[in-house]
C-alpha cells in the first residue's frame, strides 16, 4: 500500500500594511536628476511601471504551461525568447532559459497568485520565487525609441532581428537586464532596482537629443 504524500509551502506577503508607503525604485533619481516634461517635439517617451508583481517560475514547460493555463487563461511562451501576454496585456511571461520564465502581473496580484500556482502545481518539481521587490519595470516609447536603444545595447533592435513578442537578457550601457518588444510603438527594460537609477539617467542622456520626456 503506497503512502500518500502531502505537499507544504509558505507564503509570505511581500506587500505588508505598513504606515510607510514602498517608494518607487527610481525615486531618488527624480528628487536628484529631474523629470523632463513630455513635450509635443519630443519623439521619446519614458514610463516607468513600478510596483508590479515579479514572479520567476522554474520547472518543466509541460506542467508549468498547464498550472498557468488553468489559472491565467494563457500560457508560456512556445519558443526561446518569447513573449505572451494575456488580452489586457497587463500580465505577461518571458522566457529566460529552458526551464526559466518571468511572470509579471499588476502590483499586489503577485501574492495570491503564488499561492494558486502552487495548489495547482502540487507535488510538481518546480520553484516559483517573488522578486518584485528586487526589480523595476522601465518602457520606452517614440519614434527615436529604437535610435535610442540602437547607442545603449549591442543586441540588433531591428525590426527583422527584434519583432513584437521578442525578449533577451541583454547589456544595457554597463547593466544587464530584459529587453522586450511587446507592441509595435513600445519598448520594456525590465531591470533591478539596484540599476534603476543609472539605467535612468543613462536613458535621459542617450535621449536628450530626441527631446526625451518622463511621463508622470
Amino acid at each position: 500500500m503506497s503512502e500518500q504524500t502531502t505537499t507544504w509551502f509558505n507564503l509570505y506577503d511581500a506587500r505588508p500594511e505598513a504606515e510607510m508607503p514602498a517608494e518607487s525604485p527610481l525615486a531618488w533619481a527624480y528628487h536628484k536628476t529631474g523629470r523632463p516634461s513630455v513635450s509635443q517635439k519630443g519623439r521619446v517617451v519614458l514610463r516607468e511601471r513600478a510596483m508590479l508583481g515579479h514572479l520567476i517560475l522554474r520547472g518543466g514547460a509541460i506542467v508549468l504551461d498547464e498550472a498557468v493555463r488553468s489559472v491565467l487563461g494563457f500560457g508560456l511562451p512556445g519558443r526561446p525568447n518569447g513573449l505572451t501576454r494575456d488580452e489586457s496585456g497587463e500580465r505577461s511571461i518571458q522566457w529566460l532559459s529552458p526551464d526559466e520564465w518571468l511572470l509579471i502581473v499588476p502590483g499586489g496580484e503577485e501574492f495570491s497568485l503564488e499561492g494558486k500556482l502552487r495548489e495547482a502545481l502540487g507535488n510538481a518539481h518546480y520553484a516559483i520565487v517573488n522578486v518584485s521587490g528586487g526589480q523595476t519595470l522601465i518602457e520606452l516609447e517614440g519614434e527615436m525609441a529604437r535610435e535610442l536603444l540602437m547607442k545603449s545595447t549591442p543586441y540588433d533592435v531591428h525590426p527583422e532581428a527584434f519583432p513584437v513578442g521578442k525578449g533577451v537578457t541583454t547589456v544595457f550601457a554597463k547593466a544587464n537586464l530584459i529587453l522586450r518588444r511587446p507592441t509595435e510603438e513600445r519598448w520594456e527594460l525590465v531591470l533591478r532596482r539596484s540599476f534603476a537609477d543609472y539605467c535612468y539617467r543613462w536613458i535621459l542622456d542617450a535621449g536628450s537629443e530626441y527631446g526625451i520626456g518622463v511621463e508622470r
